[in-house]
């Protein structure tokens, strides 16, 4: 039976992060603060965030980043390479042009020695010379059970390559349009989504065509999980964007950043408690400069 969670991670300890304006134009979560104090402030949270998997009994692999290439982003490596339980390493092609040079040859190396069941590289990043993206686990929320993998368009969505990498891998996909309060369409469908064992989480009013939010709901349904329905303003605080585990124990977990876990309501929560363990670290300036949270800084390695 396929897994879909694993209990090794990769994580990437920032050089020079700070706000990215080749990723601005379409992520608007993020601000801008003085780049030298969003790197003290992301180093110190990104360690913490590390110290908390390893005492919740998740192992992790940490690569250390190199100041040149200057690759703001590459705290966030789930949206350039996802690992396989069958042995794919895949790597994907990226929006921002310098977000392309994270794919660095110690980064790859490190994680095909961490990747056990290594067995071949499908590389999709030729599809960035036809203005064609697909960022990881960013664009697809992936259903390793049922090998479904979920999407929002966006500019960084690709359908053609969504389906590429669909039919490579054994997967269906499933494509539908979120927008937020705006009407602005979410740039990454982990923003607005998560799918655990027996638990999604999604925001289902972003999804305002009936149709394809009936659809989505039944294709969940079917996979056996409940679905735990979160506001808009859940989506702002980063509810969206939480990640299962498994640690050493066998317990599953999930993570989710303290800005999340304070726009949840009790009864969410306590769904949420009901048959896992929480792992909340509190990465405010990560969030504030990167657009993106606990979920985007975790690659998973099965």
């Amino acid at each position: 039976m396929n897994q879909q969670t694993t209990s090794t991670v990769f994580m990437i300890q920032p050089v020079r992060f700070g706000f990215n304006p080749q990723t601005a134009s379409n992520n608007v979560f993020q601000t801008q603060e003085d780049n030298q104090i969003a790197q003290d402030n992301a180093l110190a949270e990104f360690n913490a965030y590390v110290d908390l998997l390893r005492a919740n009994g998740i192992r992790v692999i940490v690569a250390q980043d190199t100041p040149e290439p200057h690759t703001p982003d590459s705290i966030f490596p789930n949206n350039w390479f996802t690992t396989h339980a069958d042995g794919n390493f895949v790597i994907f092609p990226l929006f921002a042009p310098n977000r392309r040079q994270e794919r660095k040859p110690h980064f790859i190396q490190a994680i095909q020695e961490g990747f056990a069941n290594y067995r071949q590289t499908i590389d999709l990043t030729p599809g960035e010379e036809q203005g064609r993206f697909l960022e990881g686990t960013g664009s697809m929320v992936l259903d390793r059970i049922h090998r479904i993998a979920y999407a929002c368009r966006s500019p960084r969505t690709h359908e053609t390559l969504l389906q590429e990498f669909a039919e490579r891998l054994g997967y269906t996909y499933h494509l539908f349009t979120s927008v937020d309060g705006n009407g602005t369409q979410i740039y990454h469908t982990n923003v607005m989504m998560s799918v655990g064992t027996d638990l999604a989480i999604v925001c289902l009013d972003s999804i305002r065509d009936p149709q394809e939010r009936q659809r989505l709901c039944e294709s969940l349904e079917r996979s056996g999980r409940q679905i735990l329905d979160i506001s808009l303003e859940q989506v702002h605080c980063y509810a969206g964007n939480m990640m299962e585990l498994t640690n050493d124990q066998g317990e599953r977990c999930w993570v989710l950043s303290a800005t999340a876990y304070q726009s949840l309501r009790p009864e969410q929560l306590a769904l949420l408690q009901k048959e896992h363990r929480l792992i909340v670290p509190r990465i405010d300036h990560i969030e504030k400069n990167g657009g993106g949270s606990v979920r985007c800084m975790i690659a998973e390695i099965f």
